[in-house]
């Protein structure tokens, strides 16, 4: 355990030290709750007020506020702990390219260790700096519309953990077989630019054709985004049921990905949770696999 501990406090220290590395992952979550704000906002407000109009209805302000806000900041979320993983977690390809794991394993140091070494270095830096995006989004929703309970933040707070469990073991996994400099700016930008997508946290996946939701039913990711936008809309959307219709307010849960579906079959919160736990121990368990036994980079 001491070998562990001294690797997952050098692996901390390093990234922390690097300012480069540190601040391109602290403010990736800030800049797209920028963007977000900017050109989804308008969207999603866009798409709650056609559903209702054309019911012939109207909403409060403050409330459609809350709504939007909510679904950006669940949006935030889903993307930034998947992206600020792959980010903590290059530390582990850069000690292959400049040649430090082979220092390290000279001590010699077991596999096994050396993986959880980086793994858990790379859930510290991620779940700190998910939080400090998640105080943000919070700060947001005070300001545009909060409609949160003490509930929903406590289960944010877990949401957000746990994803940056499922983001660090992926990460962890996928950056086992990179070795160069090159195939780090690559696989970075494959996951910033596709994540979002596949999650369905720059548009819901029930704007998807049927085919393309049964497909990304299969992915984990969905399930989280999912998560996120149950807690922070949930409230928000209890508050308008208490002025529209419930088939209306069913049918707004739907088209923002509240409510996500297996093949027809309405997948609940607590499925949820354990498709994302799941995911997480077989991810975690592939990866000390694969790092059982390796003595070199």
């Amino acid at each position: 355990m001491i070998t562990v501990k001294s690797l997952i406090k050098r692996n901390t220290v390093l990234f922390f030290k690097d300012k480069g590395m540190f601040f391109t992952s602290l403010i990736t979550p800030l800049i797209l709750l920028v963007l977000y704000t900017t050109f989804l906002g308008n969207v999603y407000e866009d798409s709650f007020k056609s559903v209702i109009e054309a019911a012939g209805l109207t909403i409060d302000e403050k409330l459609l506020a809350g709504c939007v806000g909510g679904q950006l900041l669940s949006s935030l979320l889903a993307v930034s702990c998947i992206t600020v993983a792959f980010c903590s977690n290059l530390l582990s390809v850069q000690d292959k390219v400049s040649g430090a794991r082979k220092d390290i394993v000279v001590a010699p140091v077991k596999g096994w260790k050396l993986s959880v070494g980086y793994y858990v270095a790379t859930l510290i830096s991620t779940v700190i700096i998910c939080y400090v995006a998640l105080f943000a989004g919070l700060i947001y929703l005070s300001v545009t519309g909060w409609f949160l309970t003490l509930s929903d933040v406590l289960l944010l707070i877990l949401d957000v953990f746990l994803l940056s469990l499922f983001g660090t073991a992926l990460s962890s996994v996928v950056n086992f077989f990179l070795s160069t400099q090159g195939q780090i700016s690559a696989v970075g930008s494959i996951v910033s630019s596709c994540y979002g997508f596949i999650c369905g946290a720059y548009m819901p996946i029930s704007t998807f054709s049927q085919g393309l939701q049964r497909v990304l039913s299969f992915f984990p990711g969905t399930y989280a985004t999912a998560l996120l936008r149950y807690h922070t809309l949930r409230s928000a959307f209890e508050k308008a049921g208490e002025a529209l219709p419930k088939e209306l307010i069913d049918g707004l849960k739907d088209s923002v990905d509240y409510n996500v579906y297996f093949f027809e079959k309405q997948v609940s919160v607590s499925v949820m949770y354990a498709i994302l736990i799941g995911t997480v121990v077989l991810l975690m368990s592939v990866y000390i696999l694969m790092n059982k036994g390796k003595k070199t980079a």
